[in-house]
C-alpha cells in the first residue's frame, strides 16, 4: 500500500497548491490514503469546518493537528464531530476530539493514523512516548498499518520517538517546523521515518509567514501580527510504501512540488 503524508497546510496558498497538485500525485503514484497536517489551514493558525471540507474535497483522507488546532472558533465542536480530524493524543484526558483513528483505504485495507505533540520547547502535555506506545498496541489489534504524525519542535525529540516506535508503527513523520529534512529512511525494525515532512504553503515567506513582518520582528524585537505570505506555493510530502500483511515500511521518498508563480 502507498500512503502519502502531506506537510503542514498553511493558509490559502497551501490549500491552493494542495487542490491543484494532490489529485495528480494520488493518481500517478497509486496512493491509497492521504494524511495531511491541517493545523495552519486558516490564515496560518487553526482550521474551520469549511476549510476542513475543502481539504477533504482536495483528496485528503485524514487531517492531523498540533498546537494551533484550537485557534479558530468552533474548534471544539469540529474535533468532537469528525473522526477524521485529529488533535494530539497526549492532551489531558477529557479534552475535545481524538488522537487516533482507523480508516478504510482506497482499494481495501485499513490504516490507523495517530497524532502526537512534543514537549521540548512546547506546552508540557502528557508524555507522548508512553502514550504513543500504548496507543500503538491498541491500534495493532485493528490493523498492522499505523502512521504517526509527531508534531514537535526539537529534532532530538523526533529522532528519539522514531527509535522508540521502530517496529511498532509503519511510519513516524515529523511536522511543525515547516522545513523538509533530508533524513528520510526506513529504520531497522521497519518504521519509515523523517524528522520533518515540511510545509505546504508559501515558498517565499519565513516558514509560511510574510518575510517583511518577520524580519521587522527580528530587527526590532517589537510585537507584530503575523500574516501568511503571498506568492508562489510549495507542496512538501513523503510517499511511503508499506506491506499490508506485516505493517513494515518498504520505502519512504520525499515529494516536492512548486508553483512557478502566482499573483495573489
Amino acid at each position: 500500500m502507498r500512503i502519502l503524508v502531506v506537510g503542514d497546510i498553511t493558509g490559502k496558498p497551501g490549500r491552493r497548491i494542495l487542490k491543484e497538485t494532490l489529485p495528480r500525485l494520488r493518481r500517478d503514484n497509486g496512493v491509497a490514503l492521504v494524511v495531511a497536517n491541517g493545523e495552519n489551514a486558516a490564515a496560518g493558525a487553526g482550521i474551520t469546518v469549511e476549510l476542513a471540507e475543502e481539504i477533504f474535497a482536495s483528496g485528503v483522507d485524514v487531517i492531523t493537528g498540533g498546537n494551533h488546532i484550537w485557534h479558530q472558533r468552533g474548534a471544539f465542536e469540529l474535533l468532537d464531530g469528525h473522526d477524521r480530524i485529529l488533535r494530539p493524543l497526549n492532551f489531558p484526558a477529557g479534552v475535545p476530539g481524538r488522537g487516533a483513528t482507523v480508516v478504510a483505504a482506497e482499494g481495501g485495507g485499513r490504516v490507523a493514523v495517530m497524532n502526537l505533540q512534543g514537549r521540548v520547547f512546547m506546552a508540557e502535555l502528557d508524555d507522548p512516548f508512553r502514550a504513543a506506545r500504548a496507543e500503538a498496541e491498541r491500534l495493532s489489534t485493528e490493523t498492522r498499518l499505523i502512521v504517526v504524525d509527531f508534531h514537535a519542535e526539537a529534532t532530538s525529540e523526533k529522532i528519539a520517538m522514531g527509535w522508540h516506535l521502530d517496529g511498532h508503527v509503519t511510519a513516524l513523520v515529523g511536522t511543525h517546523t515547516h522545513v523538509q529534512t533530508a533524513d528520510e529512511r526506513v529504520l531497522p525494525e521497519g518504521t519509515a521515518y523523517i524528522t520533518d515532512v515540511g510545509m505546504t504553503g508559501p515558498r517565499d515567506g519565513v516558514i509560511g509567514m510574510d518575510r517583511h513582518i518577520i524580519l521587522e520582528r527580528f530587527l526590532t524585537q517589537l510585537p507584530a501580527r503575523f500574516e501568511v505570505a503571498k506568492g508562489p506555493a510549495q507542496l512538501n510530502a513523503v510517499l511511503i510504501e508499506a506491506d499490508e500483511d506485516t505493517g513494515r515500511a518498504r520505502s519512504i521518498v520525499r515529494v516536492q512540488e512548486f508553483e512557478s508563480s502566482h499573483a495573489d
